[in-house]
Order: structure tokens, then C-alpha cells, then sequence
């Protein structure tokens, strides 16, 4: 790969393009123009991303996209991506775009790879890679959470990535593995309580960031499941707002009033929890993975902790789909990408220096 579209010039998509700079010709795109205070070092251009023409023009001789756009304006994207054999990567955690370019994916002669961030992406790779260790699978679960450092508040919370696809994720139904059995839950459900070294958080159902893995591994396991982690009450409040409020009717409404109330934070932090049961040689064993991700400097400038591991994992796949680690062509499974190879990569290194 030579040149590389990065579309959408916010946090994450910027460093996206920063990442992928320094080993290609990186283009970057945005409805507005994107204020630092540092110059970025790729060519930025202004434009429309939902008009179809705009893109099929940027899209020219490109040899991929990487769109770190809301979910809602990825599916034009992928088609055009496809009918143009432009390799294609995104963030997104909706199922049903997913299904989208899924479906454009099986007579297209590019990668389509959504779903490459942090969640659906990284803890799909890391729950995999582990899983394949073990001769018998009992039970995966998996579990991640972007967070203040230091909370205030009865939400405890601050967001520092897109509140639509916060809302999006805990109104949408989750796909789990549950007596070894495919369904489909609520999101917010399942409440459940975690302890990570003396401190006590809350998890819950939310939809996508289990990708594809509930038909990776249907008929291999009994229990295969995600959750979101966050401080003790917050799952409470979204309930409150969300389905006694009814504000799950008014969707943008309650994405002002969120984004207005919680900003986001310099401080944050990413925690990623994973445990696979299962037997080894008809030992019944449990691994479990763990680790805190913290702002980090890279260029020069520090980035919050979920813009650099989000970006990180989309940036390492692109590499690896250039590398030939990875399939030249159809739709990528994240839970189909090696760790090891993954960590090999300039950009997926970033995650052991932690």
C-alpha cells in the first residue's frame, strides 16, 4: 500500500493518520478542518463524506480507507470502497453495518475489515489467541472499559469518544453464548460486579463488541459473552435515562444532553480483562489477561488512553493486511488475526510498552 484516505480528523482519526504517516502516503478528511496546536504532517482536505461523489473522487487511486467516522456514514464508504477495490478498515460496533459489508465483502476484490478498533478489534484478538490454547473451551468472557481516572458524579463517568456510539451500544441488543446456546440479550443486563486490584467497578451487556465471534464459536463452547465496564451505578442511571425517561426515543437529544453534562477528560484510563476456561491435556484450566492502558506520548504529544488504543489496533491490522499477514481480499474476522503477528507490527507494539 502507498496511499491511505483517513476519514474523520477527530482524536482518534488523527492519530490514526499520525500512525499510519510514518510508514505511508496518508491523506486526511474532515467536514472541518481539525484545530491543534501542532501541525499535522499529512495532507488534510475538507469535504462532505456523505456525498457518494466526493468519495468515489477522493477514493481514486487510493489504496485504502480507513474511516473513523460515526457508524451511521460508513455503509456508502464500504460500497464505494468495494466497487473501487480500495481496501476497506473502520471503528464501527454496529452489528448491522457490520452485516452490511459483510454481505459487499463476498464478491468484492479488497479487504473489508470493520469493526478494528477496541472494542469490537483488540479484545477479540487478545480472547482468541488464548482460546486457542486450549484443547476444550468452557467458557470466554470478555470484558473492557474507557474510563475516567478520576471520577465525579453520580454517572462517573466522561465521554471521551463518540456519544452516539455509547447510546448506540447500550440500546442495541447484545449477541452472547449462553448455555451454549446463539441469542440474542438486552444490553445493559447481565450486571455483574469486578474487583481490579482493590478497586470495584460494574460490568454489563452492551451490543458488538463481540464482533463475529458468537459464529466463530457456536457449537464450541457454553458460555461466550461481553461486557462493558464501568464504575459501580452507572448502569442504573443509563437504565433511568434511557427507558423510565424514555430518551431512548430521542436519541440525538439524549447525545446533547450527555456530551453538555460529561466532557472529556485528560485523564483517562482503558482497562482489558479476558478469561477463557476450558481443558488443556483434560486438565480443566483458567488464563485470564489483564491489563491498564494510561495516556500515552506518541509524536511528541500526549493522547488520551481510548484515542491510542483504538487507533493502535486499526493502524496494526492495516498493516498486517499490507504486510500479507493477512487475507488480500473478503472480510476479516477479527478473532481470525493472530496476536502474536499483531503485536509484531510498528503500531501494535505499542501495546507492550505498557
Amino acid at each position: 500500500m502507498k496511499k491511505i484516505i483517513v476519514l474523520g480528523l477527530g482524536k482518534v482519526g488523527t492519530l490514526v493518520a499520525l500512525l499510519l504517516h510514518d510508514l505511508y502516503n496518508v491523506v486526511g478528511v474532515d467536514k472541518e478542518l481539525p484545530h491543534y496546536d501542532f501541525d499535522l504532517p499529512f495532507e488534510v482536505l475538507k469535504g462532505d463524506v456523505s456525498e457518494t461523489s466526493f468519495i468515489e473522487e477522493l477514493l481514486e487511486g487510493a489504496d485504502a480507507v480507513v474511516s473513523a467516522l460515526p457508524y451511521f456514514l460508513n455503509k456508502n464508504i464500504a460500497k464505494v470502497a468495494a466497487t473501487n477495490k480500495v481496501h476497506y478498515f473502520d471503528l464501527t460496533e454496529d452489528v448491522e453495518t457490520t452485516q452490511y459489508i459483510r454481505e459487499l465483502a463476498v464478491e468484492a476484490h479488497c479487504v473489508m475489515a470493520p469493526q478494528c478498533g477496541l472494542a469490537p478489534g483488540f479484545i477479540g484478538i487478545v480472547g482468541s489467541d488464548m482460546a486457542n490454547k486450549f484443547s476444550k473451551l468452557r467458557d470466554i468472557e470478555l470484558r473492557v472499559g474507557a474510563l475516567p481516572r478520576f471520577p465525579n458524579g453520580l454517572l462517573a463517568y466522561s465521554f471521551t469518544w463518540s456519544p452516539a456510539g455509547v447510546i448506540n451500544e447500550y440500546l442495541n441488543d447484545a449477541e452472547v453464548i449462553h448455555n451454549g446456546v446463539r441469542k440474542m440479550v438486552p444490553s445493559l443486563d447481565g450486571l455483574e460486579y469486578i474487583n481490579i486490584e482493590g478497586q470495584e467497578f460494574e460490568a454489563f451487556s452492551t451490543s458488538g463488541g463481540l464482533g463475529t465471534m458468537c459464529e466463530s464459536y457456536e457449537g464450541k463452547l457454553d458460555t461466550l459473552n461481553y461486557k462493558t465496564i464501568r464504575y459501580p451505578g452507572h448502569g442504573k442511571l443509563m437504565r433511568f435515562l434511557m427507558y423510565e425517561l424514555i430518551l431512548k426515543e430521542d436519541k440525538k437529544g439524549l447525545e446533547e444532553i450527555l456530551s453538555r453534562a460529561k466532557p472529556p477528560v485528560k485523564e483517562d484510563v482503558v482497562y482489558v480483562y479476558a478469561v477463557v476456561e476450558g481443558w488443556k491435556n483434560d486438565r480443566l484450566l483458567r488464563d485470564e489477561y489483564y491489563k491498564a492502558f494510561y495516556p500515552k506520548e506518541i509524536g511528541g504529544h500526549t493522547w488520551r488512553a481510548i484515542s491510542w488504543t483504538t487507533a493502535a489496533s486499526i493502524a496494526a491490522v492495516v498493516e498486517m493486511v499490507d504486510k500479507g499477514m493477512l487475507a488480500d481480499k473478503g472480510f476479516i474476522k477479527q478473532e481470525e488475526i493472530p496476536f502474536e503477528k499483531f503485536l509484531e507490527t510498528k503500531n501494535g507494539s505499542l501495546y507492550i510498552e505498557d
